[in-house]
C-alpha cells in the first residue's frame, strides 16, 4: 500500500534518474572526445620540442661556423687599402702597422694544416706572396739607406740608432720572420758599416791622443842608473821637470779620481799645447770604448734581438785599440804608468759590472793579463839597474842623500800608494826584493867613504829620507818604514859612539874598562886618584867646546836639522851616562874629595844641553 500511495513519485524518480543517466552518457561521450583530442595535442607537442631541439643544435653549429669562418676570412682575405700601403706607401707609423697585419696573415696561412688545403688560400697565396716580396725589398731597401746614413762624417750614431733605428725596429723582426736572405744581408750591411765607422772612428781618436802623449821614461829610467851618465842624452827627451815623474807618484794618481769624467777632446787639448802622461790618454780611450760598446751592445740586443753581433761588429775597433796598445806597451818603462793602468782597468770592470753589461769582460781581462807581466818586467829591471850598479861610478864625496835612495823612496812609497785598499800581496813581496837591493847597493856606497863615522852620516841621512818619503805616502809604510826606522836606529847608536869617541876617547875607555870593575879588586889594581885626575881636568877644562863642537858636526852632517838634533840629544845623553860613571867612580876612589873641586856638577851640564835640545 505504501508504495502504491508513492507511485507516482516513483514515476518521477525514475524519469529522473533516466534523464540523468541521458546526461552522464553525453558527459562522457564529450569527454571520451577531450581525452582523444589531448592525447593528439601531447604527440604534437613532441614533434615540437624534438624540432626546436634540432633547430637550436643547427644554430648553435651556424654560430661556431660563422665565427671560424668569420676568423678565417678576416685573417684570409687582403684588403685593397694594405695593397696599396704595401705597394706604394712610404715606410712610416702606419707601414709599420700594416706589415704587422701582413705578418699575420702570412703566419696564418702556414701555420694550420686545414687552412693549407683550402681553396680561398690558393686564390689568395699568390698575392699573399707577391706582398711579402714587395714589403721584403721595399723595407730592405728603406734600412739599408738608414745604415747608410751612419757612413757619414761627424754622425752622432746614438742618437741616430735611438731616435731613428729604434722606431723601425719591428722592420728586422719582419725580416727576420719573413725574409731570412735579405734578413742575413741586412744584418751583415749593419755590422760591416759599423765596423768599419767605428775602427775609422777609434783608429782617429787614438792617432789624436798620441800627439797628446808625454813620454815619461825610457829603458835607461830606472833606480840605479847613474844621472850623470844619462843626462847626455836629455836634451831631446822631455825636460828634467817631468823626468821626476818616473819615481814619483805626484799628481798623477788624480787619473783614479778622474775616472768618471768625459773622455779627453783631443783638439781642445792639443790647441792648449796639453800633453799627458800615457795613463790619462789610456782612461780616456776606454772612457770613450766602455760607452760606444754599452751604447752598441744594448742596440743590437734591442735592435736585432743578437747580443752576439755585437762582438762581430767590435773585432774591428778592438783590432785596432789592440795594435795600439801592443805599440805602447812594448815601449814602456814607465812602472807607476803601468801600475795606475792596472788600477784603471779594475776600476773599469767595476763600473761594466754596475751597468750589468757583459760585452768588454774578456777584452778588459786580456788587458789586465798584458799589463802585469809588463809591470813585472819593468820592475825586475830596476831591481836589476841596483843589484848591478857600478859603485865607482855612482858614489859621490857626499854625505847627503843619494839620489839613488832617493828614487828608491819615491818609487817604493808611490807604489804603496797604489796598493792602498787593493792589498796586493804579489806587488808586496817585489817591494821585498827592491829593498833588499837597495840596501845592498847603499851598504856598498858607504863603504867607499874611508872613516867609519861618515859612513854612518851617509846612511843616517838615507834612511831618514827614505822613512819621512815613505810617511808621505800613508800610514801603510808597513815593514819597509819598519826595516828603515830599525837601521836608522843601529847606524845612529853606532854614529853617536864615533862623535863621542872623537871627544871624549879616554873617558869613554876609562869608564867602559875601570869604571866597570868590581870595587873590591886587591889595592894594587884599584883606581888611584892619579889615574882619574886628568880624565877629570880634561873634561872640566874643555866639555862646554866639545859640546859646541859636537853641535856644529851635527848640523853641517844631517841634512834634516830635525833628526840631527834627535842624534845631538842622544849623544849628549850618552855623555852625561859616561859622565855620570865617571863621578860616581871618583866619589869611591881613595882620596878622590880632593877631585871633587874640578868635578862639573851634573846639573851644569844637563843646563848646557838644554841649549841645544829644549826636548831634554
Amino acid at each position: 500500500q505504501d508504495y502504491i500511495k508513492e507511485s507516482d513519485n516513483l514515476v518521477s524518480l525514475h524519469d529522473q534518474i533516466r534523464d540523468c543517466d541521458t546526461i552522464l552518457s553525453q558527459m562522457e561521450s564529450l569527454l571520451s572526445g577531450f581525452q582523444a583530442e589531448i592525447g593528439s595535442i601531447s604527440s604534437d607537442i613532441k614533434v615540437l620540442q624534438e624540432k626546436s631541439m634540432d633547430m637550436g643544435l643547427k644554430l648553435k653549429n651556424r654560430k661556431v661556423a660563422e665565427s671560424k669562418l668569420a676568423k678565417f676570412v678576416e685573417d684570409i682575405i687582403v684588403p685593397p687599402r694594405m695593397v696599396d700601403i704595401i705597394v706604394d706607401g712610404e715606410v712610416n707609423e702606419e707601414y709599420m702597422r700594416t706589415l704587422e697585419i701582413l705578418s699575420k696573415k702570412l703566419k696564418f696561412a702556414t701555420a694550420d694544416a686545414t687552412v693549407k688545403t683550402s681553396m680561398a688560400l690558393k686564390d689568395v697565396q699568390p698575392e699573399l706572396e707577391k706582398l711579402r716580396q714587395k714589403a721584403v725589398s721595399k723595407v730592405f731597401d728603406f734600412i739599408v739607406q738608414k745604415l747608410y746614413a751612419l757612413r757619414k762624417p761627424k754622425t752622432n750614431i746614438q742618437i741616430l740608432q735611438q731616435s731613428v733605428l729604434l722606431k723601425y725596429k719591428y722592420v728586422i723582426l719582419f725580416l727576420k720572420e719573413h725574409g731570412k736572405e735579405v734578413y742575413t744581408e741586412a744584418r751583415a750591411a749593419y755590422l760591416d758599416t759599423m765596423n768599419k765607422v767605428l775602427s775609422a772612428h777609434f783608429r782617429a781618436y787614438i792617432q789624436a791622443l798620441e800627439k797628446l802623449q808625454l813620454d815619461i821614461a825610457t829603458s835607461s829610467d830606472l833606480i840605479g842608473v847613474d844621472a850623470r851618465g844619462s843626462s847626455l842624452f836629455l836634451t831631446r827627451r822631455e825636460p828634467l821637470k817631468n823626468r821626476s815623474s818616473v819615481f814619483a807618484l805626484g799628481d798623477r794618481i788624480n787619473v783614479l779620481k778622474e775616472i768618471d769624467q768625459p773622455a779627453l777632446i783631443p783638439h781642445i787639448a792639443e790647441a792648449s799645447s796639453q800633453k799627458y802622461p800615457y795613463e790619462v790618454l789610456f782612461r780616456s780611450l776606454h772612457k770613450l770604448l766602455m760607452d760606444t760598446a754599452s751604447s752598441e751592445y744594448l742596440f743590437c740586443d734591442e735592435f736585432f734581438g743578437e747580443e752576439s753581433l755585437f762582438y762581430d761588429i767590435f773585432a774591428g775597433p778592438f783590432a785596432v785599440i789592440d795594435e795600439h796598445f801592443n805599440t805602447i806597451l812594448s815601449n814602456s818603462f814607465d812602472a807607476i804608468g803601468l801600475m795606475l793602468m792596472i788600477r784603471l782597468t779594475h776600476q773599469h770592470q767595476l763600473i761594466m759590472s754596475r751597468r750589468r753589461i757583459p760585452c768588454l769582460d774578456s777584452y778588459l781581462d786580456k788587458v789586465n793579463i798584458a799589463l802585469w807581466p809588463r809591470f813585472k818586467m819593468v820592475f825586475d829591471m830596476h831591481i836589476n839597474s841596483l843589484r848591478n850598479a857600478n859603485v865607482k861610478t855612482l858614489w859621490e864625496d857626499d854625505v847627503r842623500p843619494h839620489y839613488v835612495m832617493r828614487r828608491y823612496a819615491e818609487f817604493t812609497a808611490s807604489l804603496i800608494h797604489l796598493n792602498v785598499d787593493y792589498g796586493d800581496g804579489q806587488l808586496e813581496m817585489n817591494w821585498e826584493r827592491l829593498r833588499m837591493a837597495v840596501d845592498d847597493l847603499i851598504m856598498k856606497l858607504s863603504t867607499q867613504f874611508l872613516k867609519s863615522k861618515l859612513q854612518s852620516v851617509f846612511l843616517i841621512n838615507n834612511y831618514d829620507m827614505t822613512i819621512a818619503v815613505l810617511k808621505e805616502a800613508g800610514p801603510d809604510g808597513g815593514k819597509i818604514q819598519m826595516h828603515f826606522e830599525e837601521a836608522l836606529k843601529s847606524q845612529t847608536t853606532i854614529y853617536v859612539e864615533e862623535l863621542l869617541l872623537e871627544h871624549f876617547s879616554d873617558l869613554i875607555k876609562f869608564v867602559k874598562t875601570r869604571a866597570s870593575e868590581d870595587s873590591n879588586l886587591s889595592p894594587e889594581k884599584a883606581i888611584s886618584v892619579s889615574e882619574a885626575e886628568p880624565l877629570v881636568k880634561d873634561f872640566a877644562s874643555r866639555w862646554k867646546d866639545a859640546i859646541e863642537l859636537m853641535h856644529k858636526d851635527v848640523i853641517t852632517s844631517f841634512s834634516n836639522f830635525l833628526c840631527g838634533m834627535e842624534i845631538l840629544r842622544t849623544a849628549l845623553t850618552q855623555l852625561l851616562l859616561y859622565y855620570t860613571r865617571l863621578s860616581e867612580c871618583v866619589k869611591k876612589v881613595q882620596g878622590g874629595s880632593a877631585l871633587n873641586k874640578d868635578l862639573v856638577s851634573i846639573q851644569l851640564i844637563i843646563h848646557e844641553i838644554r841649549k841645544f835640545s829644549r826636548t831634554f
